[in-house]
């Protein structure tokens, strides 16, 4: 039958979209169905302060009047003023949410949002970065037999050939790395962490979550400063760090946060965010009717737990000095411990990284961390 590919706008047709998006995570094994309410919220232009700087078309296909794909045509105002050494610039359009029955499907829903895209002005593509790149970047390539952590995508295996076969070429991979935190760190990084524990003009602090969006507002200053340089690097707005702070403080333990200070000033940061994927799939990703109650529960007190490091930096003014490394491994020598302590956790994931990141890939290397997963961000000239 003919596919017909149809916006979707209105509140009821948001809806369809998110939920034909949590029926195909339902019938992928090891993905984790997300909580609808947080999936509507990220689709709706008068919650989410991406849409403040973003032009963004939903579309569904449909084949004898049933759903059978999703895709998201969108392009970020803020990207199209980066340069295009760092990969986005004036022309880029992107895709993501991508879904579909079959390749033939997915073909058409590429199509569409390159026209869409075409239209808008955009010289080329890419995808899938759904929504921002800040929130689930890339397609899963490897890692497909085990459940990813928290804020990070899963897809099938088969994704990959139905949009190499529609024209688009890798651009980036981005790399997650599995760590043992049971296992000591060697004698080498053990003594660098001791040497900078032992240096009084480097303070490290937990986070204070009395005044929480101040110490937001730190981290995030930090993180834009830090990544500015790299490739894909959105800063975020005053509205999604506000934003940020408020979807993130359930999660935010003072134990798993930590920020450096040189000399009284904050010069480095990480976050690691217990693994919230492992109460979503005992409830399915819904609320109600106990959910909610499991969820609260899980979140006060998060024992045995997987640990993720979504986010680590240090200011630029840092970069490929000893000192930056010396930061990075104090900072994750300490959650580690905390870690284990508090909500007795065994592994962590750090990631995604860059695969040119050669910094944090030194990093990971050396503590001995695993690369576990990989996604790509695919690129097309349109």
């Amino acid at each position: 039958m003919q596919i017909v590919i149809a916006p979707a706008k209105s509140k009821k047709e948001r809806a369809a979209f998110v939920d034909l998006g949590r029926k195909f995570a339902a019938a992928t094994p090891h993905s984790v169905p997300q909580l609808r309410s947080e999936m509507l919220e990220l689709v709706d232009p008068a919650k989410n302060p991406f849409f403040e700087h973003a032009r963004v078309q939903l579309l569904m296909a449909f084949r004898g009047g049933k759903p059978v794909g999703r895709i998201s045509a969108h392009i970020d105002e803020l990207a199209l003023e980066l340069p295009a050494e760092q990969g986005m610039g004036r022309g880029t359009g992107m895709f993501g949410y991508f879904d579909a029955e079959d390749e033939q499907t997915g073909h058409a829903l590429l199509s569409a949002a390159e026209d869409w895209l075409r239209a808008q002005g955009m010289t080329h593509v890419l995808g899938p970065i759904s929504l921002s790149i800040w929130e689930e970047p890339g397609l899963l390539t490897f890692g497909h037999d085990h459940s990813p952590l928290i804020m990070m995508g899963h897809h099938p295996a088969h994704y990959q050939g139905w949009i190499e076969s529609a024209g688009y070429r890798e651009a980036k991979k981005l790399l997650t790395y599995d760590l043992d935190v049971e296992v000591n760190f060697s004698p080498l990084i053990r003594r660098i962490v001791k040497s900078g524990q032992n240096n009084d003009r480097i303070h490290l602090r937990s986070a204070d979550k009395k005044n929480f969006e101040d110490e937001v507002r730190i981290i995030l200053h930090i993180l834009n400063d830090a990544w500015s340089d790299n490739w894909g690097f959105i800063p975020f707005t005053e509205r999604e760090i506000s934003y940020a702070a408020k979807k993130l403080k359930p999660l935010v333990h003072p134990e798993l946060v930590r920020i450096m200070e040189l000399d009284g000033r904050p010069v480095a940061f990480m976050i690691a965010l217990p693994d919230v994927n492992r109460v979503l799939s005992q409830i399915r990703g819904k609320m109600l009717p106990f959910g909610w109650l499991k969820l609260l529960r899980w979140s006060r007190n998060p024992m045995g737990s997987d640990m993720r490091v979504p986010l680590m930096g240090v200011l630029k003014e840092f970069h490929n000095s000893r000192l930056a490394s010396q930061l990075a491994f104090m900072m994750i020598d300490a959650v580690r411990q905390d870690a284990r302590a508090a909500f007795d956790t065994k592994r962590a994931e750090i990631g995604w990284i860059l695969d040119d990141n050669q910094g944090m890939i030194a990093i990971a290397d050396a503590i001995g961390s695993k690369v576990n997963r990989e996604y790509v961000i695919f690129r097309k000239d349109l």
